[in-house]
């Protein structure tokens, strides 16, 4: 299970990397008159999923930190 909770972790953080690097990416390309994303949506809102994706990741963790320092007690 532990194992599992963790790739989750591992995949939802890389997507909000990749969504962040995206809308990077898209800023840069905008900047010289160019797009990458062809219209189907902004950088800011993939800044907003990634932020998103951030916190829920965090969350997360926080819940199985707290998690294993109540097992460690009892």
């Amino acid at each position: 299970m532990e194992k599992q909770q963790s790739l989750i972790f591992r995949i939802l953080f890389g997507a909000a990397l990749l969504c962040a690097a995206l809308a990077i990416a898209e800023r840069i390309a905008f900047a010289g008159g160019y797009t990458l994303l062809r219209g189907m949506t902004s950088g800011g809102r993939l800044l907003e999923i990634a932020a998103t994706l951030t916190i829920f990741v965090i969350a997360l963790l926080l819940r199985q930190i707290r998690d294993l320092l109540r097992a460690g007690r009892g």
